[in-house]
């Protein structure tokens, strides 16, 4: 890092609120490893973002009345392990619903499951609790 052209501090963060140049809110998400779902405060924007995790009320939490959350979808429609904690399409919307987010990102879709793009798109046609999704792409760059 040393060679960028601009200052990197690099933080370790436990659980908790923090105060950087932008409020955020840390949580344990329930995964086979240890994993942290964010919630970013960005200029009256909030942005939830729940990579690896399994159904919990932290990812709940962390959403709660967000302007976009953005979350992880392993599992194909109906799918569940929990053995191996991740969402389906229907899970992750059911965590946007209780949240009242506004608007649902998929992403971190397991390519063994997942092969092609047209199938994450199928996948969402599964969910019928929550309106605004958008499948996760290469590039992807959503307004607020």
């Amino acid at each position: 890092m040393s060679k960028l052209p601009f200052a990197v501090e690099v933080r370790e963060l436990s659980e908790g609120p923090y105060k950087l140049p932008f409020p955020l809110e840390c949580r344990f998400l329930v995964h086979a490893a240890p994993c942290m779902g964010y919630r970013f405060d960005l200029d009256g924007k909030v942005v939830a973002y729940c990579p690896d995790t399994g159904i919990c009320e932290n990812a709940v939490l962390l959403a709660e009345d967000a302007d976009l959350l953005i979350t992880e979808c392993s599992h194909k429609p109906g799918e569940h392990s929990p053995e191996w904690p991740h969402l389906n399409p229907e899970d992750a919307a059911e965590i946007a619903r209780r949240a009242k987010a506004k608007r649902l990102a998929l992403t971190h879709f397991d390519a063994g499951r997942y092969t092609t793009i047209q199938e994450r798109l199928d996948a969402v046609k599964s969910i019928t609790n929550f309106s605004d999704v958008v499948v996760g792409r290469d590039d992807l760059m959503l307004e607020l």
